[in-house]
Order: structure tokens, then C-alpha cells, then sequence
């Protein structure tokens, strides 16, 4: 059997019978720019993405390292073998064949300090022609099965097709390196860093599980390609993840993150319920605020969950521009904006489920943003 896994690392208008998951503020420049990417992203949905995912090769050169000399990959050889129940000698084959991906390492290195967190530049790389061009495509060649998700998981299609086109532009870049190598290089080679040994755990895990899934699915590991962090497929989730939220969407026995669409939109939205959607939330995931100079909304400020009710952030100097609904919790947001003034939204417990994939506001940002502009320019 084939298969396929995926990663985590890691302003919804409605479609649909949901409500607006952005609410809308008065026209801004930002709002006419946007207004004019959807307009120049219908010229180019037609050519924007290929009709299905390409099918990745490897571009890079690993290192030849003998890991079977590291005493903690064989202390690793050793857990597969009594917990899992492998074979000894195809362990140690699989080791010999693995290769050291320095670039791996660089790559998740933690950029430089110094340089102030900017929303707009960070947004602009993913509200951009191209990726709306190619997300109006993915919708338009699988309707059905985003209603489908929308009806069966209370997920907005947007949404949806938001994580997918930030992920890998709709499955057209889901990554060139083999997942055996960087998680064998990551689990056992992570960079000096605070929380190195933490880091060196989860990927040892993420390992174990792509070798599990191998065998269960059948397939030869080296044959997973993904991120240099070891993503898979057109949602980019772990082999840990596939595990337990991957869902075969398209009823045909397995499921197959690189390949199926179908697969790939229950599988977000099983992900997302799983991490706290919350379906009955009908209306704006994030509202544009006001805070007061008394700076007492500070301490509400940061976090990855709705805590506060509505009249706690209103007597912390909080104004929405749109009233809240009521009888629900909320979180205070910021985006920075580099030497420009800071952002600040009220979130609900919709945008923090989408942290949860990702555990950066810029991030749910760009997928409420992207799945919006998407949906705009269908409608044209």
C-alpha cells in the first residue's frame, strides 16, 4: 500500500453558511491593497498551480556519517527493537543508509536578534497573486469536499484552503528532503539551544513514528520526502500527526497526504476540531482593537488561548470596533509591524486552534487572511 504523512512545526470571512471569521473594519489602505491582489489573482488562478501536486525529488547532498557509531542512535536502535518490535539487522540497515543534512540544522537554527517582528512583510508573502490564483484553483476543483469538511467538522472551507496554501501552495512545494535524514539529523545533531533537548526528543519521536508508519502502510521509509523538519505532505503535518488525526477523506483505504486532496482537507479539519474549533462560533475569529495608553490591558496581552470574557478586556482599556459575542472567551493579540505601529486584535477560541498548527499569531494570521482573499476572488 502507498502513503502519505504529514507536519506541524508549526481574516476568515464565512463561506458558506458560517459567519464572517474576520470582522471588517472601515476601508484602509491595507483593505484596497487587498481588494486589488484578488482582482490580479483571477487573472491567474487558471496557470497559478499545477492540476496536481508534483511529485518532489531530492535536492540536496547528504553527508555519509556512520550514526551506527553514535551511542545514542544505537540506545535509539536498541528502544525499536524491544518496543516495537523490529528487526535488529533492518534497523541497522536503515542507519547505515541514513545521511547527516547539515543544512537541516542551519535551517532550524533561530534567526538572529535585532530585527524587529514585522505583520506586513511577513503577510505580504503569503496575501500575494500567486498563492490566491492557486488557492481560487484548489477551491474550484474540490468544492464538494470542502462543503463536505465545512458541513461534517464546522471548519470554514477558508479556513481549510487558508493552512493548505500557507503550508505548500496547494501541494506545489511540499518539500525535497528524505524525512528519514533530517529527523535522524535533528533528533541526534540539533544545534546548541535553550531548549535543545526538548527539540532533540521531539524529532527523535517523530523518527520512531515514520518508521511505525512505514511498516504499517508497507512502504519503504526513504521514500517519504518532506521539509528539512520533516513535514509531508500538502498540509505539511508530522508522522506523529498522521497518527492521530489523518483521516481518509476519499474512502479509498489509506490515507495520503502527497496525493489526495480529499485526504488532506479532512484530515486539517479533524486536526483543527481535535484542537479546540469550536463550530458553534458562527461569527469572527479576530476583531480589530483599540487599546487604552493606561496600558492596563498589558497583562491580558500573549498566550495561545481565549481566557478573558468580554467585559474583562472592555475594564482593561479593550475596544473592539465591532461588539463581541457574548458568553464567550477571548485572548488580546499583537502584530508587530517593525518601526510601525503594533496591531492588536481580540481573538476567539477559533484563531487559537489554528495556533495549534502553528503557534504564531502571524501565522493564524496569514491563514484567516489568505482563505479571505481566496474566497473574494472566487466570487468575482
Amino acid at each position: 500500500m502507498k502513503f502519505s504523512v504529514s507536519l506541524l512545526l508549526a481574516f476568515a470571512i464565512g463561506a458558506g453558511p458560517m459567519s464572517h471569521a474576520l470582522a471588517a473594519p472601515a476601508k484602509t489602505t491595507k483593505s484596497v491593497k487587498s481588494a486589488k491582489l484578488v482582482k490580479k489573482a483571477k487573472g491567474k488562478a487558471a496557470k497559478a498551480a499545477p492540476a496536481a501536486p508534483r511529485r518532489p525529488s531530492i535536492d540536496y547532498d547528504g553527508e555519509a556519517v556512520n550514526f551506527s557509531e553514535w551511542q545514542s542512535v544505537r540506545d535509539f536502535a536498541d528502544e525499536m527493537v524491544s518496543r516495537n518490535g523490529f528487526d535488529r539487522a533492518e534497523i541497522d540497515a536503515l542507519i547505515g543508509k541514513t545521511r547527516f543534512i547539515d543544512s537541516a540544522v542551519q535551517l532550524v537554527k533561530p534567526a538572529p536578534p535585532g530585527k524587529p517582528k514585522n505583520w506586513q512583510a511577513y503577510s505580504e508573502r503569503f496575501i500575494e497573486p500567486i498563492r490566491i490564483g492557486a488557492g481560487v484553483r484548489f477551491w474550484n476543483e474540490n468544492a464538494g469536499l470542502l462543503a463536505r469538511a465545512e458541513a461534517q467538522y464546522g471548519v470554514p472551507a477558508e479556513i481549510i484552503a487558508g493552512i493548505i496554501g500557507v503550508e505548500t501552495i496547494y501541494g506545489r512545494d511540499t518539500g525535497r528532503f528524505r524525512v528519514v535524514d533530517v529527523l535522524t539529523t535533528l533528533a541526534f545533531a540539533y544545534p546548541e539551544a535553550p531548549n535543545r533537548n526538548d527539540r532533540m526528543q521531539f524529532f527523535r519521536s517523530e523518527l520512531e513514528n515514520t518508521l511505525l508508519l512505514a511498516r504499517q502502510e508497507g512502504i519503504d521509509p526513504f521514500s517519504l520526502l518532506g521539509s528539512f523538519a520533516g513535514a509531508v505532505g500538502m498540509p505539511q503535518f508530522m508522522p506523529g500527526n498522521i497518527l492521530k488525526y489523518g483521516v481518509d477523506y476519499d474512502g479509498d483505504g489509506i490515507v495520503d497526504l502527497r496525493n489526495s486532496a480529499a485526504d488532506a482537507i479532512g484530515s486539517v479539519a479533524n486536526f483543527l476540531v481535535a484542537h479546540g474549533w469550536d463550530r458553534t462560533a458562527t461569527g469572527p475569529s479576530v476583531f480589530p482593537a483599540d487599546v487604552a495608553p493606561s496600558m492596563a490591558w498589558e497583562p491580558l496581552l500573549g498566550g495561545l488561548e481565549a481566557r478573558y470574557e468580554a467585559d474583562e478586556l472592555q475594564s482593561a482599556g479593550v475596544a473592539t470596533r465591532t461588539p463581541l459575542p457574548e458568553q464567550r472567551l477571548y485572548g488580546l493579540i499583537d502584530l508587530q509591524n517593525g518601526a510601525d505601529p503594533t496591531e492588536y486584535w481580540v481573538a476567539n477560541a477559533n484563531f487559537f486552534a489554528i495556533t495549534k498548527y502553528n503557534r504564531s499569531y502571524f501565522y493564524a494570521m496569514s491563514v484567516i487572511e489568505l482563505g479571505r482573499a481566496v474566497r473574494l476572488a472566487r466570487a468575482e
